[in-house]
């Protein structure tokens, strides 16, 4: 995009010249893009809220339990066995964004993201409640510390504490289960102390985030911003400059009334800055799309309130591509977007038809390590197993037992010939599978057993079987 050569940054828009944090006051943004986001981010906050506390068939909607590796993704349950099946939904993940980022640049950035959300809906309209707008709130960093300043200081940041330990606790209802969370809280503090100050610990890093780390969130830590310097093409639909338009032939000059500027070969920009005032990052979006960027639409809805006030077309600031502005091409969907398309249909379809194939109970039959084989009474060859079954639902599995398959034989349980595999838990012991030595055809046979729950099948699984060489 048409940059000035005397304005190019070679740093972040929110250091400045000293190398010292540059701290943004934005400008209490309003407009229609405002007001769509407001309610795209209320339903998501809702949605993020709700989320640990909704059960489906008794599985909590979603849940992130990494350290007992356990995850629901839309009430399906995902445990240590179904580790691939996690991987492939966060695969897909990333390329849905990847796909979304090459056709409409970082959109999800300034409308879905929860920092953005957090920040810009919650903390900063609060900020505008008490510190007031753009002006008062510059007013008020510059005057000493007296009672009026003390006093708005200690109600914003008591605010935000409450506020960021309300969020930390839904992201631990994430972590431990909602279940887990209510049963803490019952508890009280004093009985679950490291989990209390794990809380705690989090509370301060969310607040340490939204008081004062704040957009530097997007512009630094988040990787996010990285990928969209590889992933964003000419084509991309981007929050933009229309520099054509608003340069032409001499470039912006201040509004002045009854001038004729388009005589005078004056852009439509009239150089006001309140795209500039407006942007939660401090960027100038007049210098081309940048790394600070979060497309979060401020920039277009005040530009379109001043071209509105000055009776001059709105759109000098929108959502178009690079191509649109410079050749006047509309979107089109590109090989590029076309290929993403097609990897993600394709891992969509895959994860689709293995959730499909998915057991709700996972049989592991081993042998026994160090042990070989017995030679029994009639020819009968002797195989000693251990087995391990997980029961992946809500419901115990009852009347469990096994059957061999694919060989005439028998299968005998150290304990119990029936037994029961709990909800969500696993059960395990020892078995001894036995075949007459006139229907094993090699040294290390395959040998399929089957897993009853009464008379139902409801799991196979393929083991090993050892048997003397003679037998081949």
């Amino acid at each position: 995009m048409a940059q000035d050569q005397d304005n190019f940054r070679d740093s972040i828009g929110t250091i400045n010249e000293e190398g010292k944090r540059a701290w943004v006051f934005p400008k209490k943004p309003s407009g229609r893009f405002y007001e769509y986001r407001k309610y795209v981010s209320y339903a998501l906050l809702a949605f993020l809220i709700a989320s640990p506390f909704i059960k489906i068939n008794g599985n909590q909607f979603l849940m992130f339990n990494v350290l007992e590796r356990r995850f629901n993704i839309f009430g399906f349950p995902f445990w240590p066995q179904d580790f691939h099946l996690f991987v492939i939904s966060m695969i897909i993940g990333v390329i849905f964004i990847a796909l979304f980022t090459v056709a409409f640049g970082r959109i999800f950035c300034g409308w879905m993201c929860p920092q953005t959300i957090f920040m810009e809906m919650v903390f900063r309209r609060i900020e505008y409640w008490i510190d007031g707008d753009r002006g008062a709130q510059m007013k008020l960093d510059r005057q000493p510390w007296n009672a009026q300043k003390i006093k708005k200081r200690a109600l914003k940041w008591t605010i935000f504490f409450v506020i960021s330990f309300v969020i930390a606790n839904v992201f631990l209802a994430y972590l431990i289960g909602s279940d887990k969370l209510i049963s803490y809280i019952t508890d009280g503090p004093l009985l679950h102390l490291s989990t209390f100050v794990a809380l705690l610990v989090f509370t301060g890093v969310f607040f340490w985030v939204f008081a004062w780390f704040r957009e530097q969130v997007c512009i630094i830590a988040c990787p996010y911003g990285r990928m969209q310097g590889v992933l964003l093409d000419n084509k991309s639909i981007v929050v933009a400059y229309d520099h054509k338009r608003g340069e032409a032939e001499n470039g912006r000059k201040k509004w002045r009334k009854n001038e004729d500027r388009q005589a005078l070969g004056h852009g439509d920009c009239i150089d006001c800055f309140q795209c500039v005032n407006v942007c939660p990052t401090g960027i100038d979006i007049r210098n081309g799309t940048q790394l600070e960027c979060v497309n979060c639409t401020a920039c277009i809805d005040e530009c379109d309130t001043i071209m509105e006030k000055v009776n001059l077309p709105k759109g000098l600031i929108r959502y178009a591509s690079e191509d649109e502005i410079t050749k006047k091409e509309k979107f089109k969907f590109t090989p590029r977007l076309k290929g993403y398309t097609a990897v993600l249909g394709i891992l969509t379809a895959v994860l689709i038809g293995m959730l499909f194939l998915r057991n709700d109970l996972e049989a592991n039959i081993l042998r026994l390590p160090g042990q070989l084989y017995e030679h029994k009474e009639n020819n009968i060859i002797s195989n000693v197993y251990t087995f391990k079954l997980f029961n992946k639902t809500v419901k115990d599995v009852e009347d469990v037992s096994f059957k061999l398959l694919s060989h005439k034989g028998t299968i005998k349980m150290v304990r119990k010939e029936q037994f029961l595999v709990p909800a969500q838990d696993l059960a395990e012991g020892t078995l001894f599978i036995e075949i007459n030595n006139a229907a094993i055809k090699s040294d290390k046979e395959k040998v399929k057993v089957g897993v009853y729950s009464g008379d139902k099948l409801i799991e196979t699984t393929i083991t090993a079987f050892m048997a003397p060489r003679s037998y081949n």
